[in-house]
């Protein structure tokens, strides 16, 4: 087998495969804790006070969980 040269310095990708995927899902999760919390409350303030600290936390959380 012949292994991939490594890409140029100008050809780095901004986000690595793994990066999306984390942000894609903690984005997922934080918008559904934020949903389902306005539409318990009825408030912005508190489904953005709920879905905001549920995306860091998930962040957090999946780039341990998710191999590279």
């Amino acid at each position: 087998m012949s292994a991939t040269p490594p890409p140029a310095p100008g050809e780095t990708p901004l986000l690595t495969a793994h990066s999306a995927l984390v942000l894609l899902m903690a984005l997922f999760f934080g918008t559904v804790m934020g949903v389902l919390t306005y539409f318990s409350v009825g408030g912005i303030a508190s489904a953005l006070l709920a879905g905001l600290p549920a995306f860091g936390m998930s962040a957090a959380a999946l780039h341990k969980l998710v191999g590279p």
